[in-house]
């Protein structure tokens, strides 16, 4: 963690007609950290990563990726500057196999438009042995390196949440999204996904991280951003929002007496 933030968030509000779903949010992110962005149903988190990922403009305020203003870009402008990212619900090419999506998520940076078609040119050869090369030991990170042969709909939810962090890190992005990785887990592929996370951390990409399992969130997390009703109400180490009474009270209702819930 040194030097210039590596994303900046500035005074973000969006609206979706007259309701505002996020109000003057800003933060940053130092680099090589995780932050996760937490708060109850409907504060906000999605549409933020949203806006970060050029999904949504904001309505007010600024998006800086390593110094740069990124914001009112595309999406795909966004992510070949370095930003990645998975959804709530996962969104994978069911019929091709675990090897193919990620080897489509490989094509934005070794480009060809080779796996489209049914021939492959010589010249294009290499390019594509690159590509499954890296996909292959991108499967072996996310543990998933016997399934390469394997359609990707018919892994159980647990793996495909897994592969779809995979496709997102064959982009070789400098900041990853995710986006509830752990929702509709158990309690094995919970702890699975949160050592992903510490390996994608000490691979020297950055983590923002929306997820409702606070127990995953304190374990991986260097920092932590609360939103509730759109509006930022804390942002701190996880000890300190532990400690936080606004965050205490966003969750329990005022309840203090449960100050240990995270």
């Amino acid at each position: 963690m040194s030097g210039n933030p590596i994303l900046e968030v500035k005074h973000v509000s969006r609206a979706f007609g007259g309701i505002m779903a996020l109000m003057g949010v800003g933060f940053e992110v130092p680099r090589g950290i995780v932050k996760a962005l937490i708060g109850p149903n409907g504060a906000g988190k999605t549409t933020l990563f949203n806006v970060i990922s050029g999904v949504y403009e904001p309505t007010e305020g600024e998006v800086w990726l390593d110094g740069g203003r990124i914001d009112g870009r595309q999406p795909y402008q966004i992510a070949a500057l370095g930003i990645s990212r998975t959804y709530q619900t996962v969104e994978l090419f069911k019929q091709m196999t675990a090897l193919e999506n990620v080897m489509l998520g490989r094509h934005m940076r070794e480009g060809g438009g080779f796996l489209s078609c049914g021939f492959i040119p010589p010249s294009l050869r290499p390019a594509e042995r690159r590509m499954e090369k890296r996909s292959r030991e991108i499967l072996e990170i996310v543990g998933l390196e016997k399934y390469a042969a394997e359609k990707a709909g018919s892994l159980p939810l647990g793996m495909q949440k897994l592969l779809e962090v995979g496709r997102a890190l064959a982009t070789d992005p400098k900041l990853i999204l995710l986006d509830e990785p752990a929702a509709g887990l158990n309690e094995s592929e919970t702890d699975t996904a949160a050592k992903l996370i510490l390996r994608i951390k000490e691979m020297g990409i950055t983590v923002i991280v929306v997820e409702h399992d606070i127990k995953l969130v304190m374990r991986v997390s260097d920092e932590v951003v609360v939103l509730n009703y759109g509006q930022k109400i804390a942002d701190g180490t996880p000890d300190e929002i532990r400690n936080n009474k606004f965050v205490i009270e966003a969750y329990l209702g005022g309840d203090l007496s449960h100050a240990s819930f995270i």
